[in-house]
């Protein structure tokens, strides 16, 4: 992983200072997959420095379950907004909805 200047090559470059090797390095970078996760990632790494691997998978994977928690949350709220929209205007919904 070349680095460069984004989020997740700020995480890659300071994983790498901290003492973890580049190739898991670079695997956490390609994981964290968003903005969000890369900050949260970052922030943790800045705090603890390198720690044990297991405690570290430990709280990659807590990021990811909120992450995943988080889309589930969302996609449930539009499945009741479309079930609301039913009950509120039944089947006929008028021409150009």
């Amino acid at each position: 992983m070349d680095g460069g200047g984004d989020l997740r090559g700020g995480l890659y470059r300071l994983m790498v200072r901290v003492g973890y090797p580049p190739d898991f390095a670079a695997l956490v970078a390609r994981e964290m997959n968003t903005d969000y996760l890369v900050r949260r990632m970052t922030a943790y790494v800045s705090r603890v420095g390198r720690i044990p691997p297991e405690e570290f998978a430990d709280e990659m994977l807590a990021i990811l379950e909120d992450r995943d928690r988080y889309m589930r949350k969302h996609r449930a709220e539009e499945a009741q907004e479309k079930v609301s929209e039913l009950f509120r205007y039944g089947l006929d919904v008028p021409d150009g909805e």
